[in-house]
């Protein structure tokens, strides 16, 4: 497996991953191609990795600029990471997360933000910070990993693009 950062004519198959990936997921609403679509459209993509296996991209894992109400910069945003259902429980989401992490601390990030399932995201080191919220969603599943020392506080928004429904 090859992981490697997007290119062009990765961006069909980077759809179909997310399509699929999220396609019968529960919490949902189908919208991940076009958050990443809009994400790169406003080039919001800090880091853009997808995981190639025999010549095909089986995953995918973007990061983009988040703002935190405290005035805290480098901080980022961890969405849509997304493998195809054929190939998850293979460790590629993992390899995904720990080479996109890793780059984004070469990179001079201070931290990252992701929404999603405690249970696994902390094995990444991801834990629930109670002065960051994200006021959309339930604190339990808002998840910071701090990069540097400094842990800041307020309210945090991500990047226009997570918006995106089509």
């Amino acid at each position: 497996m090859i992981i490697r950062p997007e290119t062009p004519a990765d961006i069909e198959a980077i759809d179909a991953v997310a399509i699929a990936a999220f396609k019968n997921h529960p919490f949902s609403q189908q919208t991940e191609q076009f958050i990443v679509k809009a994400l790169r459209a406003a080039h919001a993509l800090t880091l853009s990795l997808v995981a190639e296996l025999d010549g095909q991209v089986v995953g995918h894992i973007a990061f983009s600029p988040v703002t935190i109400s405290d005035g805290s910069p480098n901080w980022h945003g961890l969405g849509p990471i997304s493998v195809l259902p054929a190939y998850q429980r293979q460790g590629i989401g993992k390899a995904l997360m720990q080479e996109g992490l890793s780059r984004l601390k070469a990179l001079g990030s201070k931290g990252c933000f992701l929404v999603g399932d405690p249970g696994y995201y902390q094995r990444f080191g991801f834990k629930n910070i109670p002065e960051l919220i994200y006021e959309a969603i339930p604190q339990e599943v808002f998840l910071a990993l701090p990069l540097a020392e400094k842990i800041p506080q307020g309210t945090v928004v991500f990047h226009q693009g997570f918006s995106a429904t089509s």
